[in-house]
C-alpha cells in the first residue's frame, strides 16, 4: 500500500493532483481533524496566507458551479468547520446529492495519514490549498457511482447510467450510523442525511449541536468518518 501511495503521489506531481482520503472508519483519526492533499477539478479564487472567510467560500463555490456549465446542478449548503468549508452540490431534477467539495481555510501542516504525508508549504498543499475548492476525499471519491473523481483521470466523469437505488435504504443507513455512533461517539445521534449515488452522508450531533460527519456505503453498509473537518462552526443553506 505504501508503494502504491508513493507512486500515485509521483504521478500527481507530474501530471495529476494527488487526491486521497484514508481515514476509513477511524474515530481516532477523526478527532485529529486531518487535512487532505490534492486537487482535481479545482477552482481557486486566490492564493492567500490569511484564512478564507465564509463570504469568500460562498463566492468560490458559486464560481465553481458556474464553471460546470450544468443548469441541472445547484448548491445545497455550505458548512464551516475549523479546517475547511464543506459544500454539497446536488441535481435539481432529482434532488439527489451529486458530489461533495472542500475549501481549505488555511495551510495545513499535519499529515492526513497519521503523519506519513505532509501538506505544508510546497505544491503538494500548504498555501496552494488555501482558497481552493477541491473534491472531498473518502466516500465522495471512492463510493460515488455517478460523479466519482476516480472515474476520470483529469476530473469528474459523469456516469449517465448510474442508479440512485441502493440495497441499503435511507432508514438502514441511519440505523447503521446510530449503531456506529453508540460505540464511537457515545451520546451522539444522526441529525441529517443526504443521499448520493452509492452512499449516504450523515451529520451527527450531540447535545443539540453538530459535532461531525460520516458516510454509509449504500451497498455494503460500511462506515467512513469524515476526519478532515475539525470542529463544526456554522452552516448556511444556499437553496
Amino acid at each position: 500500500m505504501g508503494l502504491i501511495l508513493v507512486a500515485v503521489g509521483i504521478i500527481g506531481l507530474l501530471a495529476l493532483p494527488l487526491y486521497t482520503g484514508l481515514a476509513w472508519n477511524s474515530p481516532a483519526a477523526y478527532s485529529q481533524g486531518m487535512p487532505m492533499s490534492g486537487m482535481m477539478g479545482q477552482w481557486s479564487q486566490q492564493q492567500q496566507i490569511r484564512p478564507t472567510t465564509l463570504e469568500e467560500a460562498k463566492t468560490i463555490a458559486w464560481q465553481y458551479l458556474a464553471s460546470l456549465r450544468n443548469p441541472n446542478m445547484a448548491i445545497r449548503e455550505i458548512m464551516e468547520f475549523r479546517n475547511n468549508f464543506y459544500i454539497t452540490y446536488y441535481e435539481k431534477d432529482t434532488g439527489i446529492g451529486a458530489f461533495e467539495m472542500l475549501i481549505w481555510k488555511q495551510a495545513q501542516s499535519d499529515g492526513m495519514m497519521g503523519g506519513g504525508m505532509r501538506t505544508s508549504g510546497d505544491m503538494t498543499g500548504g498555501s496552494m490549498m488555501t482558497g481552493t475548492i477541491v473534491p472531498e476525499p473518502g466516500p465522495n471519491m471512492m463510493w460515488n457511482t455517478k460523479y466519482s473523481m476516480m472515474r476520470g483521470m483529469m476530473g469528474p466523469r459523469w456516469q449517465p447510467g448510474a442508479s440512485s437505488q441502493m440495497p441499503v435504504s435511507e432508514q438502514d443507513a441511519k440505523s447503521v450510523a446510530e449503531n456506529s455512533l453508540s460505540h464511537d461517539f457515545p451520546g451522539a445521534h444522526v441529525e441529517g442525511i443526504t443521499r448520493f449515488y452509492g452512499y449516504y452522508t450523515i451529520d451527527f450531533e450531540k447535545d443539540g449541536r453538530i459535532v461531525g460527519m460520516m458516510s454509509v456505503n449504500g451497498y455494503s453498509g460500511r462506515v467512513w468518518y469524515h476526519s478532515w473537518h475539525g470542529a463544526f462552526i456554522q452552516e448556511t443553506e444556499l437553496d
